[in-house]
């Protein structure tokens, strides 16, 4: 047992080390500011800019899912139903500014679509 442990470690070490450091950096630097923040005070316009920062997030991982994207085999516009289904929602919002009316006729839309349509 303990030779295939010794084998393990030897052929991906390094991947269990680079875990282990990124964990560790990255604790560090966010701990930082909850451990010293109360010395640090952040500036108005720093504290405005930080405000965006949740929407900034979202928008970057909503959009590059949502995006119609290219075929490599057809060069073909591929369009889902995510993208209908986010208008769906986005049109709701607009209307309603409920914020769980949005999420729940995104997905319902999304749903119905998958059912009838199928996976495109």
């Amino acid at each position: 047992m303990f030779e295939t442990i010794k084998q393990i470690w030897a052929a991906e070490g390094y991947v269990y080390l680079a875990i282990v450091l990124l964990t560790l950096s990255t604790v560090l630097t966010r701990s930082t500011y909850h451990l010293f923040g109360h010395r640090l005070p952040l500036s108005e316009p720093v504290r405005r800019a930080l405000r965006f920062a949740p929407a900034a997030a979202l928008t970057g991982i909503i959009v590059p899912i949502v995006l119609p994207w290219y075929s490599t085999e057809t060069m073909a516009t591929v369009i889902d139903q995510r993208l209908f289904a986010a208008l769906v929602a986005i049109w709701l919002f607009n209307k309603t500014h409920n914020v769980m009316l949005m999420i729940v006729g995104g997905m319902v839309t999304f749903w119905v679509l998958r059912a009838f349509i199928g996976y495109w």
